[in-house]
């Protein structure tokens, strides 16, 4: 009991010696004071999906048709709104590509770089209702495990990013994952509206696509700011490149399962359904982006 104590006391030395090497600009925000709220939403969100696939499994799915599109749109805005500050800020700034340091000062483009990345970071929350809208609609097959891990990881991660480096080569994966945003959320809210709108979203195939290049550009750029020694903190770095490898390999899993696999299957005689091929999709459903897999009912 006395070693536990002791290590739980050195970890608490550690943390609070973490949080005086902060960035003092971003320690009043919304909760960014301690990490416990993060760390307490994102395990919430984790509970309640997994309650809620339990209680939706004897209720009828709810349709949530408008509420989806209103919700993509919104997010369509706010992931443009992230997008446009961070390359207004950073060109204003003439920030480089390369190799930018944080710069922590009040400077008022500096300061609209660290808000935009907040509100970054504060998207990643509001993306659990992704997750959550699935649940309620029981398309349980697209609560993934690489979806749930995408959207668990993301928000507790970029709390630290905010903490820390809210400026410098951080832009980089913001702006370019948040352009991205507007996009995949675009498709998603012409996708609820009905299959008359299905003919407008032949690119769907495409996103994945472009999902798995910003993920070798994320960490190429991290790759590269570390071999030249770019005045970043090079933890952050580590970690991107960590996070970009697990991210990457399941994204790969996804896509050779979803396109790959079923165009090998394509001149096969067609079989049953569960998941097995037909004429190069699955029998169940088609393949969505950002690790969805939508399945529908076969008639």
């Amino acid at each position: 009991m006395e070693l536990v104590v002791d290590k739980w006391n050195g970890f608490q030395e550690f943390y609070q010696g973490c949080l005086e090497k902060a960035d003092k600009r971003v320690e009043n925000w919304l909760l960014m004071e301690s990490y416990t709220p993060t760390l307490v939403m994102t395990l919430m969100y984790l509970v309640t999906v997994k309650l809620g696939i339990e209680f939706m499994k004897t209720r009828e799915a709810f349709k949530l048709k408008y509420t989806l599109f209103i919700y993509n749109m919104g997010l369509v805005l706010l992931n443009f709104h992230i997008f446009f500050e961070l390359i207004t800020a950073t060109t204003r700034r003439n920030y480089s590509y390369t190799c930018q340091p944080v710069d922590y000062s009040d400077n008022p483009d500096e300061m609209r770089i660290a808000k935009a990345l907040w509100w970054y970071y504060f998207s990643k929350c509001l993306e659990f209702l992704d997750t959550i809208f699935f649940v309620l609609r029981k398309k349980n097959n697209q609560v993934s495990f690489l979806h749930v891990y995408h959207h668990a990881t993301m928000f507790p991660i970029w709390w630290i990013g905010v903490k820390w480096v809210p400026g410098g080569q951080s832009f980089f994966g913001a702006m370019i994952n948040s352009f991205i945003h507007v996009i995949m959320y675009t498709y998603y809210g012409i996708s609820v509206l009905g299959p008359e709108f299905q003919k407008y979203l032949w690119w769907k195939r495409y996103l994945t696509k472009i999902q798995l290049l910003q993920f070798f550009i994320g960490m190429v750029y991290a790759a590269q700011s570390l071999y030249f020694e770019c005045e970043y903190p090079s933890w952050m770095q580590y970690m991107a490149l960590g996070y970009g490898i697990t991210i990457i390999s399941l994204f790969m899993n996804f896509y050779i399962r979803a396109y790959i696999m079923p165009n090998k299957t394509r001149e096969k005689p067609a079989e049953s359904s569960n998941g097995t091929a037909k004429n190069g999709h699955f029998q169940n459903g088609d393949a969505r982006t950002n690790g969805h897999v939508e399945h529908k009912k076969t008639k």
